[in-house]
């Protein structure tokens, strides 16, 4: 079984463990598998207070996808994560990522 199996099947017998979806998640993310990683990643930042990395894997699967102002938004909200949890480095490295959108 592939790792992304595992992680399917570990969100199939818990679906409100978000350590497995964000798992599920960045294996979807590594296989380009834009639309499902973002759809399992929606599902993660709707169980948990991500700290800022959940919303910059979001954008990437949404800018992917050709999703800008999706994109756009969860960086937005990841910057504002990041600062909620004391994390400037993230926020900055998400900053910079925003101009590059914009």
């Amino acid at each position: 079984m592939d790792k992304i199996e595992t992680f399917r099947a570990m969100v199939a017998k818990n679906p409100d463990n978000p350590l497995a979806r964000f798992g599920l998640a960045n294996e979807l993310l590594k296989a380009r598998r834009w639309a499902e990683a973002a759809e399992q990643l929606e599902a993660y930042l709707a169980r948990y207070d991500d700290e800022g990395n959940g919303w910059g894997r979001l954008a990437e699967a949404r800018a992917a996808l050709g999703e800008t102002d999706a994109a756009r938004e969860a960086l937005r909200k990841g910057i504002a994560a990041s600062h909620r949890f004391g994390h400037p480095g993230m926020a900055n490295e998400l900053e910079s990522r925003l101009e590059e959108l914009e």
